[in-house]
């Protein structure tokens, strides 16, 4: 028999070691969603006027929205880790943030396609920059975490 301890039932179970690292993902994606619906809003209303504006606001803070939610419902749902239906909770936060931002993406798309007051070409590719970014921030963020590989153990 090895000289480890099994994990007792009653111990409280520690918060995942990634927890930290989405946190730290969510802040910096809400920093770089903000700066670029900056960008696109300048770019936007250079483009086409004010319809422009709006479709680089609209655009990057949904692509910003939508892809820190991801984060974010993962980081909520790891508040659950000391119940018993934490992996049922789990996976019920994080695909009821999919089944949610599905709906609202198709909601957006049909309620704005034909909006004259919005330059949709601009929001499309503020869309795609929210995206790109987002995908390039959590690459930074998770190359540079320390996340341990081995769990903590306890000795008898």
């Amino acid at each position: 028999m090895s000289d480890l301890a099994q994990p007792n039932e009653t111990d409280p179970r520690p918060m995942p070691s990634s927890q930290p690292v989405l946190l730290r993902a969510l802040r910096w994606g809400l920093v770089v969603t903000a700066a670029l619906i900056v960008v696109f809003a300048v770019i936007g209303y250079l483009a086409s006027g004010q319809p422009g504006l709006w479709g680089g606001v609209i655009g990057t803070a949904l692509g910003g929205l939508f892809l820190m939610m991801t984060v974010g419902s993962i980081a909520f749902a790891n508040r659950f880790i000391e119940r018993d239906f934490y992996i049922t909770a789990f996976f019920g936060i994080v695909l009821g943030s999919w089944v949610f931002k599905f709906i609202v993406f198709i909601v957006a798309v049909v309620l704005l396609r034909d909006a004259e007051w919005l330059d949709t070409r601009v929001m499309f590719f503020g869309v795609i920059a929210s995206v790109i970014a987002s995908l390039v921030l959590d690459v930074v963020v998770i190359s540079r975490s320390r996340i341990p590989i081995i769990s903590d153990t306890r000795r008898s």
